[in-house]
């Protein structure tokens, strides 16, 4: 072969006569070519290289021609020709040569030209030498440089198929990266399947490319000869260096792959914490057999494979664990809410590219007495397995502290304190509104969430602006229990908005864009509250988002006909027997005015025993209230608190006792009666169902969505 760029063969001024002294210390040879004569004469040291005796030598380069195969020769000459007519100085050749006894040696050839005055060649000085070794060891570096350049793009299969199993957090991702076509380009292989450990079988959850599946082996027995479950039943790779050796161990799975043109496998265990969780096989189409260094490989890449499985599994089970959790912790079913159209949705946040988590937001509807009704919003602080654990403490004890009839300041001061002494490090926010649907009168208190919106009938959306106090959890420790609470009233037709942050709020954005965008959203949706729940929720799916979105939206439903809603309150206290007679007058003349003249003395009657029982028996003061309810009957409701903890009972007056007739006479005259607790103290209640058309408005000061001015 030629070797244009070996180094020229200057020969300094003084160059010896005699040099092959050193020329054959160096093992080399010289020769010395005339051009015009033809003639080349040959040192001892060159005719070895040769192999040619002194006898079997003329001095003409044709009589080597035994020695230097023709293919050879034709080379070299072609190498000697182009130095010769491009005006070259020098040129170099690696050229074989065949031995007396037929093997074939390398040899390596450097010439130097003289030229005349003219330029023409005139003769060649040069070296020979024996390269053979030379040739052996640069071929062995090669190999060796092969050998490490193999062993690097092996272990980088394992690194880039490390690092991209590093992002998977699902068993779904695991198998996406395999499957990927440049997992797979990493891997070197044409094909594969994962198997996983299900139950004593072998479930395969992939394989790739598309088309590679062979029927019958989704789920198999351990037992079964197929290389992927003897890997598992044995914990040891199934290395299949040939496509006969693969027809011969495995036929009836060769059988089906005969398409593929595979010609070796590898089948290795997916091994945890010396415990078989699958198997990964890896099918080749451009290599046969596997060295040793490469079934390491491999070994360390099923490894690699196995950890991110594993850690795929578990973060799947914690998925599963969690999510149950939360869904037991969020209400089942939210109750019916006569007068109020309601729909509740959430969302999970999405953390990272894939996946779901869950977090802390959570919603409650609570039904209450006398037709009102309390919607709860909240956020605990994470997204974690602690956050839906203490969101659903906080949901059941805020539950319970509305129904025991506590005012909704009270309600949220409370929550905040038993959150402080669940000893977490998390805090939440929660906005708690308390609506009367008879009269729409909305009562809300919030710690530091969110404020709500409002939908009029005619479409316009709002921000409701609520004072709030500290979020639950922090007011205890920073002695601020303070609740303030906000009223509105909240029209037939109009619709309520609770949500969570992650609703409105983007990282980078400003939150007032984000509520003019929610309202604008609002504004533009569905009349009907659960097309809209749908819509937003749907426009939060699309955005995505790190956080939890937690909805509740309540429409107070449009009444079929024109009623005339009342409520009247008064507060009674002891030894003002003028507020008494005030309070019978004005119950007289709400009874009348709402309807229910047939049965005003009732009324009267029954209000004026309990009022009294409460002045008498308690020593505080009492709490009158009467209001409208509609739905399938026209119902005038009264209610007396008071803080005393202690029900009323029943009791034996005897034929000359004036005393222990009052609840005998609250179930003779009242079609329904009850006592529920109120914070402290209690409440008694009675309905009377009355005429179906009201009469004229009643006395300004006893008429109105809020209290009444003699109960302000």
């Amino acid at each position: 072969m030629a070797d244009r760029g070996a180094s020229p063969l200057s020969l300094p001024d003084d160059w010896p006569d005699h040099p092959d002294p050193i020329l054959a210390l160096n093992r080399m040879g010289s020769f010395d070519w005339d051009l015009d004569t033809g003639t080349m004469q040959m040192d001892a040291q060159a005719r070895e290289v040769f192999d040619v005796r002194p006898d079997e030598y003329d001095g003409r380069p044709e009589s080597l021609g035994s020695r230097v195969p023709l293919d050879e020769a034709r080379r070299l000459d072609a190498a000697v020709s182009r130095a010769l007519k491009d005006g070259s100085e020098n040129y170099g050749a690696y050229f074989r040569v065949r031995c007396r006894d037929g093997s074939l040696r390398w040899a390596h050839t450097q010439g130097h030209i003289l030229r005349d005055e003219d330029g023409r060649p005139r003769r060649i000085i040069g070296i020979v030498r024996d390269a053979t070794q030379e040739l052996r060891d640069s071929a062995a570096r090669r190999e060796q440089a092969a050998q490490e350049d193999a062993r690097r793009q092996q272990t980088n299969v394992v690194q880039l198929t490390t690092a991209a199993l590093a992002h998977a957090r699902t068993v779904q991702d695991v198998i996406d990266v395999l499957k990927d076509t440049h997992g797979l380009t990493h891997l070197g292989a044409t094909s594969l399947v994962v198997g996983l450990v299900e139950a004593g079988r072998i479930r395969l959850v992939a394989e790739g490319p598309e088309g590679s599946f062979v029927p019958g082996t989704d789920i198999t027995r351990i037992d079964e000869p197929y290389p992927m479950s003897e890997a598992v039943r044995t914990l040891s790779p199934r290395f299949i260096e040939s496509p006969e050796e693969f027809a011969e161990r495995y036929p009836k799975l060769w059988q089906g792959i005969t398409g593929l043109n595979i010609t070796s496998a590898a089948y290795l265990p997916l091994i945890v914490q010396a415990r078989p969780i699958g198997a990964l096989g890896l099918l080749y189409s451009d290599r046969r057999g596997f060295s040793a260094e490469e079934r390491n490989i491999l070994v360390a890449l099923g490894s690699s494979i196995s950890q991110s499985m594993q850690r795929a599994m578990f973060y799947e089970q914690e998925m599963d664990l969690a999510q149950g959790l939360q869904q037991a912790m969020l209400p089942r079913t939210i109750p019916s809410v006569p007068g109020a159209d309601v729909a509740v949705r959430y969302r999970a946040a999405s953390l990272g590219s894939v996946g779901r988590d869950i977090g802390g937001d959570w919603y409650d509807l609570i039904p209450l007495p006398g037709g009102r009704v309390g919607a709860v919003i909240g956020d605990v602080q994470g997204h974690d397995t602690h956050a839906a654990a203490v969101m659903g403490q906080l949901r059941i004890v805020l539950r319970a502290y509305a129904a025991e009839g506590h005012p909704p300041a009270t309600v949220m001061a409370r929550a905040s304190v038993f959150l402080h002494e669940l000893d977490t490090d998390r805090s939440a926010t929660c906005l708690y509104a308390e609506a009367d649907l008879s009269t729409g009168v909305l009562q809300m208190v919030r710690s530091g969430h969110i404020d709500p919106l409002v939908r009029r009938t005619d479409g316009s959306c709002h921000r409701v602006v609520v004072p709030g106090g500290l979020p639950l959890g922090l007011s205890a420790e920073f002695g601020r229990l303070d609740y303030p609470v906000g009223t509105m009233e909240l029209d037939p037709g109009d619709t309520l908005l609770l949500y969570t942050d992650g609703l409105v709020e983007q990282p980078g954005a400003d939150l007032d864009d984000g509520m003019a965008t929610l309202s604008a959203l609002v504004t533009t949706g569905p009349d009907d509250v659960r097309e809209l729940a749908d819509r937003l929720i749907d426009v939060a799916e699309e955005r995505g988002g790190d956080d939890d979105v937690a909805l509740l939206l309540l429409r107070r439903r449009v009444l079929d006909s024109p009623r005339c809603g009342g409520r009247f309150q008064q507060h009674v206290a002891p030894g003002d027997p003028e507020a008494l007679i005030e309070a019978r007058r004005m119950i007289r003349t709400a009874a009348v005015t709402w309807g229910a003249q047939d049965r005003a003395d009732e009324v009267e009657l029954v209000a004026d025993e309990m009022i009294t029982n409460v002045l008498m028996h308690t020593e505080g003061a009492a709490v009158v209230t009467l209001r409208v309810l509609t739905g399938r009957e026209r119902r005038l409701r009264v209610e007396v608190e008071d803080s005393s903890s202690a029900l009323p009972r029943r009791r034996e007056a005897g034929e000359s006792g004036v005393s222990g007739r009052g609840l005998l006479l609250i179930d003779m005259l009242t079609d329904v009666w009850g006592v529920e607790a109120r914070g402290g103290g209690k409440c008694v209640w009675c309905e009377f169902v009355v005429a179906e058309e009201p009469g004229p408005a009643p006395p300004a000061e006893g008429c109105g969505p809020a209290a009444g001015s003699a109960g302000r």
